[in-house]
């Protein structure tokens, strides 16, 4: 079982971290100890949460309690850092940041006495099926890195990265998201268009994404091979593929993930 965690900050994505653990008895609600920034926070989590934790508002009778945990997450939003005092003078404590573009630079400065992590997940944790990269800090050591996985791995996918490459991590699997919400979003306005059911069109342009996902992993064809197998000459998918490369698609897609990715850097 894991030991006590601390909690600054506890909005969807650290509930899907935390929330798990708690389904499989992997961690005690009473040996975690949430820090929310206001009253409005704190009644709601006790009113809707289905596990009862110990939970504090910023700068109340008691929230100190937070800083003796061995591992804190911080999940607050990045404009709210300036406001996290740090009470711990324990340099072998850890703090794992989950703060978009806040770099281990940047918590080393603000968190002098914690050996920091930063780690970057995305919203599909929210179901059991995100995918969370981590860089690690200086001195952290097997145990203590064993310990951070375990925390992720029952609602991610975890990579290790040098923190150079966090940022494309980012741009591919945190704002990909939202790219790929659009894309199906335009699929099914096609499907509309052609006289389908709203519903209906998205309910199939999302089983087709699926159904091609799985045939790409189970038959290892490459994306170029699977193109080639249903574009047959003079046919309909060469006629809409002709389309999307007149139309800049494909650059605008890496454009796109380039564009996320750099200002992932601007925000270190």
């Amino acid at each position: 079982m894991i030991s006590k965690i601390a909690v600054i900050g506890f909005g969807n994505i650290a509930k899907a971290i935390i929330t798990p653990l708690f389904d499989k008895n992997l961690l005690n609600p009473k040996d975690v100890y949430c820090l929310v920034n206001t009253k409005k926070s704190l009644e709601n989590i006790r009113k809707s949460y289905k596990y009862d934790i110990n939970i504090f508002q910023s700068n109340s009778k008691g929230s100190e309690i937070i800083w003796d945990c061995k591992v804190k997450l911080l999940s607050v939003k990045p404009q709210q850092l300036k406001n996290i005092i740090e009470l711990d003078n324990n340099n072998d404590n850890l703090l794992v940041s989950i703060l978009a573009g806040v770099s281990l630079e940047k918590l080393i400065k603000r968190f002098p006495n914690h050996k920091c992590i930063r780690v970057v997940t995305n919203i599909p944790i929210t179901i059991g099926k995100g995918l969370t990269g981590i860089s690690w800090g200086d001195e952290i050591t097997e145990d203590q890195k064993k310990l951070i996985r375990r925390l992720f791995e029952n609602s991610s996918k975890i990579y290790e990265f040098p923190e150079d490459l966090l940022d494309i991590f980012l741009a591919l699997t945190s704002s990909g998201p939202a790219i790929i919400a659009l894309i199906i979003e335009a699929l099914s306005d096609g499907g509309l268009s052609g006289g389908l059911q709203k519903k209906l069109s998205e309910e199939l342009v999302m089983e087709m994404l699926l159904g091609t996902v799985n045939l790409i992993r189970e038959t290892n064809l490459t994306t170029a091979e699977l193109k080639n197998m249903v574009t047959s000459p003079g046919g309909t998918t060469i006629s809409a593929l002709r389309v999307l490369e007149n139309r800049g698609l494909r650059s605008a897609l890496i454009e796109a993930v380039v564009s996320a990715s750099n200002r992932s850097k601007e925000f270190r």
